[in-house]
């Protein structure tokens, strides 16, 4: 049996990366991890493109249109929505869930998910920090995956 190892050497790999810009103090913290670990892991600095969005249900379009450009090999979302008074916490956490989902599906890119949906700020806050490192791993595993996949 032919097996593809687990690669998390990103050198060489094009990432974009879309980031809400709501609930900043949450979403730069979330960068930041993100940014580092995929230094830390061999991603050139300049083949790290940034694109902000003003909330959760903006990051698909963005996603969609690098995803389209073929100019990534991977693509992260990064945002929070953080549980209000209202049902609208379940409508942005659920849509933007759904569509970062098809994007990776529609145009064969790997998008790694970290739009953190939390109850409360103190629980994104604890989250962010991990999930931002982990969503730069995903993408450079599941990037090195497609392309030992051709």
């Amino acid at each position: 049996m032919k097996e593809i190892e687990k690669n998390l050497n990103g050198a060489g790999l094009r990432i974009g990366i879309v980031q809400s810009r709501f609930n900043p103090e949450v979403c730069e913290g979330l960068l930041g991890a993100c940014q580092a670990k995929l230094v830390q892991q061999g991603v050139d600095e300049d083949d790290i493109t940034l694109a902000t969005v003003p909330g959760a249900l903006e990051i698909p379009l963005a996603l969609l249109h690098m995803a389209e450009s073929e100019k990534f090999d991977a693509l992260i979302a990064l945002g929070a929505v953080i549980r209000g008074d209202t049902y609208h916490f379940e409508i942005v956490a659920n849509e933007s869930a759904r569509c970062v989902g098809e994007v990776q599906l529609a145009c064969g890119v790997p998008v790694a998910n970290a739009i953190l949906t939390t109850d409360t700020d103190a629980q994104a806050i604890e989250r962010m920090l991990v999930k931002g490192e982990e969503a730069a791993l995903v993408a450079i595993e599941m990037a090195n995956l497609l392309q030992g996949l051709e």
